[in-house]
């Protein structure tokens, strides 16, 4: 069954609104999670079930966020994501947009690249 990216962002956007308690107007397509919408590491695997139950789909948990690849020290070195660990990324993560850390490279900005515009790619491509 496929859906239009408005259609997704709306039931995407209901489900960070009950997981992460933020309003309709918060949840934009550019806002993070983490920073702007508050989400810890617990909610991202509630709003993984959230979203399954939502969309009828199943979510593996690496596959929406590829936390290997961070604690890989071949693509991680000194905090620094290496290029094998951006392509690595860029992989497993076709939905993303990683200009986010292409730049700095920095791990810790890692949280950037989960948009809710990351999220309704990665729901519209498990749709398919």
């Amino acid at each position: 069954m496929s859906m239009s990216y408005d259609d997704v962002l709306a039931k995407v956007t209901e489900v960070l609104e009950d997981a992460l308690g933020v309003d309709e107007d918060e949840v934009t397509p550019t806002a993070t999670l983490g920073p702007d919408l508050g989400a810890e590491s617990i909610d991202y695997l509630d709003i993984s079930f959230r979203l399954e139950k939502a969309f009828d789909i199943k979510i593996d948990q690496a596959e929406m966020m590829p936390n290997d690849v961070l604690s890989d020290p071949e693509y991680v070195q000194d905090g620094k994501i290496t290029d094998k660990g951006i392509s690595e990324l860029q992989a497993k993560m076709p939905h993303a947009d990683l200009s986010a850390i292409d730049e700095s490279r920095d791990v810790d900005d890692f949280e950037k690249v989960f948009t809710v515009d990351t999220i309704v790619k990665f729901v519209q491509s498990k749709l398919g």
